[in-house]
């Protein structure tokens, strides 16, 4: 009896041992992912954003208003009425340089030239009993100088939406503008030389972005911009008579234009690099103890009678 119980107190020690043993392996952990940032600093995590200059380039289309027409012979007459005050479409062209603060703050400064606009007005202008209409026929262009800031509100898809605003200026120039008056006693055909006038312009703008590649975005762009007012050169009829200094004045012109930009990251700012997975060490190798030998157990004992 006695063997038996130190077998079975040798068998818990050695459980105890090997219980021991186990607790101090290190323990299988599953794969990590750890987001890596590179090109151009950065972080980890929520700090991993694209930053740095980007370059850019627009073209689009403008469609133009005037709010009014002034000249200082309408004090003359009696009544003058604006029938008529329409531009038509012009193309846009643009370049500029920004900063991306962070993933959703970016600047820049643009410079563009916007191209000749036609002109076509008519007064109905009442004068002396009688009633005259004047044709007004002319070209508007500008440069466009404009500072602006961008919220960028979230991307999807590669899709990025946002809003921005622009302060700065604008030199309107009206050029060949003709005054032509066919119901008036005689005719009569006054024109003007060509004009420039610089304003203070602003803008609104809104559009989407799409991430071409790391460093190429495509942009499309709708943008209200106000260019202030214009004035073609003082009128004279055509055979060279002027009494009084009468330019045409163009007064609170604005504009609806439609942009497609593209915006090229100079750096690409960090980024997350390919899925990477960090996998613990290999572990150790542990020497367990030897199989339990085998005891060979005494008979049962005879019982005699």
């Amino acid at each position: 009896m006695v063997s038996v119980k130190v077998m079975a107190l040798a068998g818990i020690a050695a459980l105890l041992t090997t219980a021991a043993k186990s607790a101090d392996m290190p323990q299988m952990m599953p794969p990590v992912y750890v987001p890596q940032c590179h090109g151009g600093g950065g972080g980890y995590g929520s700090d991993c954003f694209a930053s740095g200059w980007y370059l850019r380039g627009d073209i689009g289309m403008s469609n133009q208003k005037v709010g009014s027409l002034f000249n200082v012979l309408y004090d003359t007459v009696d009544r003058v009425d604006t029938t008529q005050k329409d531009f038509g479409s012009a193309p846009i062209f643009g370049l500029g340089i920004g900063y991306q603060f962070n993933n959703w703050l970016r600047a820049d400064v643009t410079g563009e030239y916007r191209g000749g606009a036609v002109f076509h007005g008519l007064d109905i202008v009442s004068a002396g009993g009688g009633t005259y209409t004047d044709e007004y026929r002319a070209i508007k262009s500008e440069w466009l100088l404009l500072a602006n800031i961008y919220a960028d509100l979230g991307t999807w898809g590669g899709f990025t939406p946002f809003v921005g605003v622009g302060i700065g200026g604008s030199r309107n120039t009206i050029s060949g503008f003709l005054d032509v008056c066919t119901t008036c006693p005689g005719g009569g055909v006054a024109h003007g030389p060509d004009t420039s006038k610089f304003n203070f312009a602003w803008a609104v703008h809104a559009g989407v972005g799409y991430k071409v590649t790391n460093n190429v975005t495509i942009e499309f762009a709708y943008r209200y911009v106000s260019l202030g007012d214009a004035l073609s050169g003082d009128l004279q009829t055509y055979d060279g008579q002027n009494f009084v200094n009468n330019p045409m004045h163009f007064r609170n012109i604005t504009s609806h234009d439609f942009k497609l930009g593209v915006r090229w990251m100079l750096d690409t700012g960090p980024a997350y690099a390919p899925k990477q997975y960090d996998y613990p060490p290999p572990q150790p190798r542990y020497d367990y103890p030897p199989p339990r030998p085998q005891y060979d157990y005494p008979p049962p004992l005879m019982r005699r009678g």
